[in-house]
């Protein structure tokens, strides 16, 4: 993939050069190349295994997921997006799963650039149905280019509107905020994220947590939680479980020990 830079330096062009070169390298199978892209405080999210991977074990991470044989490889289905210091990635991945089987995945990266280094990496994958199954496409009337821009259309909504901020955001806001039906979205979010609605939401409310906690670090957890949407604590303590590991009185503990 080559760098397409619009006038040098700029946000976009910097998030495009990075991100480009770093899935080359993979392509590459350099996995050296790759660890050295990795920012120190990188977060990397599995979520089609549901899982956050740690720097220290992220070089085992990628190594087992490159092509190793001429029957696995990679196809992308859309040109990389830029939005700001995210990049978006499309791919259909032939790949060996850890049973064994070959499988083909339907894959999408959001890909956010921090100083010129890989900060945070979020992967959506599923499971592409063998081939002659697509019913449920069309009876939605969905392409497989129409599932592709669906599926940038939210994520740019998300990316740049935050309407998860909302308390009260549901499947079918966001569905009339995006021109879809509401099993249209469904559809994308469970077919080709392999997520529902409310894991979708979290997600995004526990992305902005973060980002919050990393302007103002002493902030309350639960004041946080409540101002990027949360509107139950005990959703909000099993979530930040889910992407931590540890409640969030345990979080701080360690993260006190840590510094």
């Amino acid at each position: 993939m080559s760098a397409r830079l619009s006038p040098l330096g700029t946000t976009e062009a910097i998030t495009r050069t990075v991100v480009e070169h770093y899935h080359a390298l993979w392509i590459a199978q350099d996995s050296s190349g790759l660890m050295a892209l990795f920012h120190p405080r990188i977060e990397y999210f599995d979520f089609f295994n549901n899982r956050q991977i740690p720097l220290e074990r992220l070089q085992q991470y990628v190594c087992r997921s490159f092509p190793s044989g001429p029957s696995q490889h990679i196809t992308y289905t859309d040109e990389i997006r830029v939005d700001g210091d995210t990049a978006f990635i499309q791919y259909e991945a032939r790949l060996t799963l850890p049973r064994g089987q070959l499988a083909t995945l339907r894959v999408c990266e959001a890909i956010t650039v921090r100083d010129r280094l890989i900060w945070r990496v979020h992967e959506y994958a599923s499971r592409l149905r063998e081939s002659g199954d697509e019913s449920g496409e069309a009876r939605l009337g969905l392409s497989e280019r129409a599932l592709q821009l669906m599926l940038l259309d939210l994520q740019h909504y998300f990316h740049t509107e935050r309407p998860y901020l909302d308390a009260g955001l549901s499947l079918a806001k966001v569905a009339a905020a995006l021109g879809y039906t509401r099993n249209q979205v469904s559809h994308l979010l469970n077919q080709v994220l392999g997520m529902n609605f409310y894991q979708y939401l979290s997600n995004a409310r526990m992305d902005e947590l973060f980002r919050r906690l990393d302007m103002q670090p002493t902030a309350r957890l639960d004041d946080l939680a409540f101002a990027v949407g949360f509107n139950s604590l005990s959703v909000f303590y099993r979530c930040f479980r889910e992407r931590t590991g540890l409640s969030p009185r345990h979080w701080r503990e360690q993260q006190r020990r840590n510094s």
